[in-house]
């Protein structure tokens, strides 16, 4: 009781009570928070001559959300209440209902369970850095304590609606346009506000407003109705696969129809389904698996250690380059970009521009931001004037030869403490520096396209890779508020080697008759993006052709490959860039395109006419994906990440696998490491290819039962 005690104090500041919560580094409302809480409220109540109430946070955070690890182990079947721990709902309950004024003081985050606690005070006072918010839906849940009915009391249907589906959070001056904060104030002045604003409550200056009790900021009812119909559309399209948005409107609608305390109840009803959902139990994982994968054995990464990189290089200005440089720039860093002449140098700086443009007119920049933006940019054709740069990343095309030219120039011309990167997607990085004499300062940074919109950032080190070359790389990443993902270096590193199946046994299953349109429909339905011959389209076929090459190479004791995308290929026909590959490309859209079965057919019969099979959906989408966990469980094996989580934060950020469903392997954890190796034998037997062979680390899992994570 006494660690409970220490997470929220109470002191008498003026004749008002100031709840104190400290549970660093955020103050999430743990359940020593919820018992300190509890207990602070009950000694204010028995104080004589308090009048009023403010609950502030310390070290700038009011209360950042709930214990997300405790909703995750209730996630997993874990009890919902623990005893001499008070729920949260009717804690803010108890709060609404005190005759004393309790005032919120927010500073920093309320979020979630945070922002539940500030909308059951009878007022709120933040600073503009404060930052409100209800985000459960990102975590596959809905707000389970009083969120989706106080809220649009006090900020209306419409924004309260929109808060909660896109989980985005408003600053301190628009939560006071919108009605949730009363006042907004400098942070020095903050609890004095708070103290002010309760006595003034208690002296029945201003009203004590219960938010449960409003109802003037509700829409009439023709109007509800319409707005809630756009915002199930809205949800439907935002969460096609889930069920959790829909259920935040019901509770909504509910409790604006059924009144404030029936809404309540079915708020909770809803939330407690939800957290027992696939949906929250993935994305929960993927939650803690992001953080996980931040933390590198051996590296520290201190918040101010990104100083020491203030100019990068980039070297080379296609696609890849322009969008890495635009990456740079939007983190506020000077970029050099080298390109082979001075005509490629200028195409590469209109690239960045169009980037910079499309930024503008989507209202993340405004144009005094994207000057300053492309000020900072040079684009040269001299490897020379990459002298000052404090870190290079090579985005040239995929030749070995061409990268090792690079480089020996590049150790030449740069300090010798300078990182070397290079975004090779399928190149072994240790191949890169051989007989150059700087492998200690290689390290691979395979961005994703677009380099500027993806969010994963492998990080490769080969065995030769050093450490501060690493930890250079980390936090560069982490100035770019891109996720990392560390990586031992290998034909196809993480992502591109792992969803090799992907596109190997969807030829498989062309070949064997299942038409590719079909294939993709199943994946989509699945929650893919795209299936994966648009993806093929999307990416280009004559890129996916050159990859293949390199990990058919890599692997060949278990490739299947279908002769079509090299058909394709050899047509021209290179995807969207070419308005033809497996679809046809008008006006933006991808079209079915009946000559592809001309290409299809001459697949199968390259591939000997094999007997066509018969498959349903769901099993076409677990022939291909299985095989896609099957190379994910050899990747753990052999150790090419620190943790298996790795893989799922990878391939959801990097593949767009589902993220409700926490990543290929924790879909497969959930179905059982028993069931997927027993497909993938039965396939093997059925089939006779290797490509369906059981990894040695999932057919071990399978025989003594335990989960795909356990070491």
């Amino acid at each position: 009781m006494t660690d409970s005690l220490r997470a929220a104090t109470l002191s008498i500041e003026g004749g008002v009570g100031v709840i104190r919560i400290d549970n660093p580094p955020v103050n999430a409302l743990s359940a020593a928070v919820l018992v300190a809480l509890e207990s602070c409220l009950a000694e204010a109540r028995g104080v004589a001559g308090v009048t009023g109430l403010v609950i502030i946070g310390a070290r700038d955070v009011f209360v950042a959300g709930a214990d997300v690890s405790r909703l995750e182990r209730m996630a997993a079947g874990a009890p919902l209440d623990e005893p001499g721990v008070p729920r949260l709902p009717e804690l803010l309950r108890s709060i609404e209902e005190s005759a004393l004024p309790v005032v919120a003081a927010i500073d920093g985050f309320a979020l979630g369970g945070g922002l539940e606690l500030a909308l059951a005070c009878h007022a709120r006072v933040g600073t503009p850095e404060a930052k409100l918010g209800l985000p459960e839906l990102a975590l596959g849940l809905i707000p389970g304590a009083g969120g989706t009915q106080r809220l649009p009391r006090l900020a209306g249907l419409e924004a309260a609606v929109e808060m909660m589906l896109s989980s985005r959070p408003v600053a301190g001056a628009r939560a006071k346009e919108l009605g949730i904060l009363d006042a907004v104030v400098p942070q020095g002045e903050l609890l004095l506000r708070a103290r002010s604003l309760a006595l003034e409550i208690a002296r029945g200056l201003r009203p004590k407003r219960v938010s449960l009790s409003e109802s003037q900021r509700l829409p009439a009812e023709d109007e509800r109705s319409a707005l809630l119909s756009r915002a199930r559309a809205d949800a439907a399209r935002r969460f096609p696969h889930v069920s959790h948005a829909s259920a935040c409107l019901d509770a909504i609608e509910h409790g604006i129809e059924a009144g404030g305390d029936a809404g309540l109840v079915r708020e909770r009803e809803l939330f407690l389904a939800a957290l027992g959902s696939e949906a929250a139990r993935g994305l929960l994982h993927l939650f803690f698996a992001e953080r996980a994968a931040a933390k590198v054995p051996g590296i520290e990464l201190s918040e101010d250690s990104s100083g020491e990189l203030a100019v990068i290089g980039v070297v080379g200005g296609g696609t890849m380059g322009s969008g890495i440089a635009t990456a740079l720039l939007d983190a506020g860093l000077d970029v050099v970009l080298v390109e082979t002449s001075p005509e490629l140098a200028a195409r590469a700086r209109g690239r960045i521009e169009k980037n910079v443009e499309r930024a503008v007119e989507k209202g993340r920049l405004d144009a005094e931001r994207a000057r300053e933006t492309l000020a900072r940019l040079e684009t040269v054709s001299a490897l020379s004037a990459l002298a000052r740069a404090d870190l290079v990343i090579e985005a040239a095309s995929e030749d070995l030869a061409l990268k090792r030219r690079i480089f020996a120039e590049l150790r030449e011309l740069t300090h010798p403490h300078v990182p070397l990167c290079s975004n090779t997607s399928t190149i072994d990085i240790g191949e890169l520096g051989t007989g150059a004499g700087l492998e200690e300062r290689l390290v691979g940074l395979h961005f994703f396209s677009p380099a500027h919109v993806m969010k994963l950032v492998e990080v490769v080190r080969a065995a030769e890779s050093g450490k501060a070359a690493l930890a250079s790389a980390l936090r560069l990443v982490k100035r770019m508020k891109k996720t990392a993902v560390t990586v031992r270096s290998c034909p196809g590193f993480l992502v591109n080697r792992v969803f090799m199946p992907y596109s190997q046994l969807t030829g498989f299953l062309i070949d064997r008759g299942i038409d590719p349109y079909r294939i993709d429909r199943a994946l989509v339905a699945f929650g893919m993006p795209m299936g994966p011959n648009r993806m093929s389209d999307l990416a280009g076929v004559d890129v996916g052709v050159a990859a293949g090459n390199v990990l058919d190479a890599a692997y060949p004791n278990r490739v299947y490959r279908s002769a079509l995308r090299r058909l394709l290929f050899e047509a021209g026909r290179l995807g969207e860039k070419s308005g033809r590959g497996h679809y046809l490309y008008e006006s933006g859209r991808a079209l079915p395109d009946p000559e592809l079965s001309e290409f299809v057919a001459r697949a199968r019969a390259l591939a000997g006419s094999p007997t066509s099979i018969e498959l349903s959906d769901q099993e076409i989408a677990e022939l291909v994906l299985f095989g896609v966990v099957n190379e994910a469980c050899r990747v753990v094996e052999e150790r090419v990440v620190l943790r298996p989580s790795d893989v799922d934060v990878a391939a959801t950020l990097g593949m767009g696998f589902p993220s409700f469903r926490g990543g290929p392997l924790k879909w497969a954890d959930g179905l059982g490491a028993e069931r997927v190796s027993g497909a993938l034998g039965a396939w093997h037997a059925r089939f006779g290819h290797p490509i369906f062979e059981p990894a040695h680390y999932l057919v071990e899992r399978a025989r003594r039962g335990a989960s795909l994570f356990e070491a």
